[in-house]
């Protein structure tokens, strides 16, 4: 049996640049070669060896972090090949739905304003007709602070808020966003299908059978400028809500992260000097700004765990409004927000008992320094007193034997 430093000596005496012997002629030299050699070890890799590089690697380039609905979407993409890929005749263009929100809420009251010509249309303003760049839209606008834009992209959107709301802060109260939220799905329609989430793709086909809705009256005149079929004027209704419900908790989750950014070092702090690193006024403040968060997200009318009572007595709309919430993952959201916001409570609590305790243990030392004190001026004003009535009676006594 050869030794593997025959395998060396072949190497160094072969003409030419360094090459490795093929696995073949390595097992007929050494049998034993066969069984530890690795299997990725082919000709192709032996013949031609890699030279060491000096070049330094090439940096990491840190990847944006992607929206968490769109990443949710992308799970359930490849269900709408079946219709992108198969077109028909009845079947009009792909186009976009974009919904935007740059606000935490709109004003009602300026909106019935601002939009004269919208029709209300339970929680949110209908434009049926809406025209961008000669092109026919259909626009939503919720109260929570979102605009859904039916045919038209991220460009219309913030055309239209620049448009009728910029021109009039009333519209809006509350904060306007630091960073505008959006969601982007793309729909199609189709006579022949039934309206449905189908993957990533929303298919506006045949009316969905309502129960007691009555759907808001709309003129001749706006209904043949319509830039989509009024029938399934309800089915989109409740695809946008849940569009918009999405954009309105994607604000919320950026406000927690921004919340949690800002907390972030406390714990450092906390075990660097032993102090919580806040002030009673600050903590009161970031515990408020927390309970705030909670509130928005669980006790106002956009409870983003529940299912609005509209879609109670409408199932067809409520199979909608879920289907997007669902794909959107609204209610996992909403839950991990809820256990985040749990944590920050928790983190704030702990720091306000410290607080407690030093502030305590502060009053203690101030109480004993008063003690002290008050027993200072007492020796002062009343020792003669004390020192005459205890010992000077002995004194005279001693005298008067002398």
């Amino acid at each position: 049996m050869l030794p593997f430093r025959r395998l060396a000596s072949i190497v160094r005496t072969s003409p030419g640049p360094a090459r490795l012997p093929s696995i073949a002629h390595t097992q007929r030299l050494n049998p034993l070669a066969s069984r530890y050699a690795p299997s990725r070890w082919n000709s192709t890799i032996a013949s031609e060896p890699a030279e060491p590089s000096l070049s330094p690697p090439p940096p990491r380039t840190s990847k944006p972090k992607p929206n968490k609905s769109a990443t949710a979407l992308k799970r359930t993409a490849s269900a709408s090949l079946p219709i992108r890929h198969n077109p028909t005749p009845t079947r009009g263009d792909i186009r976009p739905v974009f919904t935007f929100s740059t606000v935490e809420k709109y004003n009602p009251i300026a909106l019935s304003r601002l939009l004269p010509s919208a029709i209300e249309f339970e929680e949110a303003f209908w434009l049926p007709a809406w025209s961008y760049k000669g092109e026919s839209c259909e626009v939503w606008v919720f109260c929570n602070g979102s605009v859904v834009i039916w045919g038209a992209g991220e460009d219309a959107a913030r055309r239209f808020i620049s448009d009728v709301f910029e021109r009039d802060r009333s519209s809006t109260f509350g904060k306007i966003l630091g960073h505008a939220e959006s969601e982007e799905l793309e729909f199609v329609t189709d006579p022949n299908e039934s309206t449905r989430l189908q993957g990533d793709l929303i298919i506006l086909g045949q009316a969905p059978m309502l129960n007691d809705f009555d759907q808001p009256k709309v003129s001749a005149r706006k209904a043949e400028k319509a830039s989509l079929p009024l029938e399934t004027a309800a089915a989109r209704y409740a695809f946008s809500h849940a569009l918009a419900r999405s954009t309105a908790l994607a604000s919320l989750e950026t406000s927690l992260e921004n919340y949690l950014q800002s907390v972030s070092s406390l714990p450092a702090t906390l075990v660097a000097t032993g102090k919580p690193g806040l002030e009673r006024t600050e903590l009161i403040m970031k515990l408020g700004e927390l309970l705030k968060l909670r509130q928005s997200l669980n006790l106002t009318e956009e409870s983003f765990s529940d299912t609005p009572d509209f879609y109670w007595a409408e199932p067809a709309l409520e199979e909608y409004f879920n289907s997007v919430s669902k794909a959107l993952e609204i209610k996992l959201r909403t839950k991990s927000v809820n256990d985040k916001i749990t944590y920050a409570a928790e983190l704030q609590s702990t720091l306000r008992e410290l607080l407690t305790e030093s502030t305590a243990h502060r009053m203690e030392l101030i109480i004993i320094a008063l003690i002290a004190v008050e027993v200072v001026i007492a020796f002062i004003r009343d020792g003669p007193e004390l020192w005459e009535s205890m010992f000077g009676k002995a004194d005279k006594s001693k005298a008067e034997r002398h």
